[in-house]
């Protein structure tokens, strides 16, 4: 009985032995085939690095601010008596805009305007006297000054009565008034906006690095959101005298001709600033371009070699910097030679050395001045 639980046990053990052998064996085929896999190629298509004419622009985005523009507001407290303009319509300087009631002003100015005559009368009086010795120095100056105190309450009351009537600083655009008859302003209370509209101003900000390059005289084109199919020539008149420590960009300041008044303050706009000197840079379709937080890449396609050192047509990701786009087309300053070939379309698929077949049957837009068909 013994030995023929023996036998068993042999055999059994035998048997174990034998399948453990046979799946290591299996095992171990199967990760030395995963390791010299190779995935199947991707399909890509590419395009060569060249160097072509580069116009030295920058874009930007800008906002439109009236070279005058102003919130016309009451300078004294009244009622309003009159109100001299429409909502929305131009006027010119020194239009009267609104009147305040000044009846009480008035009174007060023919109070005044009594009081400086009877003290001008009485100022003739003392002199007359004084010249006969009769009366003393001390007594005609005093009445001088009274005088003088007269004549200063009457033109005081003066200026608030023109003060309760408000003009138009300068030639511009009213906006949407703020009053209405028989509303009671305080000083200060907002009536009307004012905005003077030809020329405008257009401010925008560009980085550092092309500070340098900007001179007042510079020429901008601006287009704006709403107004498709329409550009604005000008000129820059300003460069801000310090570089915003957050963003290491510097404001600039352009004037546009607006005699139509079709741009208004506050506008939402691109500017495409001319720096003056063309010069030449790498240029590859947008589409070439991996964009993500970390860095810009490209994928250049070259020779590469596997684990087994055989050679297979792969792509190597190159991290690149970039400068001005222009139609489909986008400058790249660094990280990629002139005759490299670069993937132009199929990017998003590939990671660095994996194996490409190309295919440029179809090649993605690369023009400079695109015009879609749906434009």
């Amino acid at each position: 009985m013994a030995k023929r639980m023996i036998i068993m046990l042999l055999l059994v053990g035998g048997f174990v032995a034998a399948i453990g052998t046979l799946k290591y064996t299996q095992i171990r085929t199967a990760i030395a085939k995963g390791a010299s896999f190779q995935p199947p190629p991707e399909a890509v298509t590419t395009i060569e690095a060249r160097r072509t004419a580069w116009p030295a622009t920058v874009d930007a985005i800008g906002t439109l601010t009236a070279v005058q523009g102003v919130t016309v507001s009451a300078d004294l407290p009244g009622i309003v008596e009159q109100i001299a303009f429409e909502s929305g319509t131009r006027v010119q300087k020194g239009q009267v805009l609104v009147r305040l009631d000044t009846s009480q002003e008035e009174s007060q100015l023919a109070a005044a305007l009594a009081q400086d005559n009877l003290s001008r009368l009485d100022l003739e009086r003392m002199r007359g006297l004084r010249a006969k010795g009769i009366t003393s120095q001390a007594e005609l100056d005093r009445a001088a000054a009274e005088q003088e105190q007269a004549a200063a309450r009457a033109g005081e009351i003066r200026a608030a009565i023109g003060r309760k009537t408000i003009r138009a600083p300068f030639s511009g655009l009213a906006g949407i008034r703020a009053v209405n008859l028989g509303q009671y302003l305080n000083s200060g209370d907002p009536i009307v906006s004012l905005q003077a509209l030809d020329p405008i101003y257009a401010t925008f900000s560009i980085p550092q690095r092309d500070a340098g390059q900007v001179k007042p005289g510079a020429e901008v084109t601006v287009t704006a959101e709403g107004l498709a199919g329409e550009t604005f020539a000008g000129a820059v008149t300003a460069i801000d005298s310090v570089i915003d420590e957050a963003t290491r960009n510097i404001r600039v300041q352009a004037t546009l001709a607006n005699p139509q008044q079709r741009l208004r303050p506050g506008m939402f706009v691109n500017v495409l600033l001319s720096l003056g000197v063309d010069a030449s840079a790498i240029t590859l379709p947008a589409s070439a371009i991996s964009f993500a937080p970390f860095g810009d890449s490209v994928f250049v396609v070259e020779e590469l070699a596997d684990p087994a050192g055989k050679t297979y047509l792969g792509v190597r990701q190159q991290f690149v910097t970039l400068g001005g786009a222009r139609g489909d087309q986008v400058a790249v300053l660094s990280g990629v030679k002139e005759g490299e070939v670069v993937v132009s379309a199929g990017a998003f698929k590939l990671r660095n050395g994996a194996a490409v077949l190309v295919n440029n049957d179809v090649q993605p837009g690369n023009e400079p001045r695109p015009t879609p068909e749906d434009s």
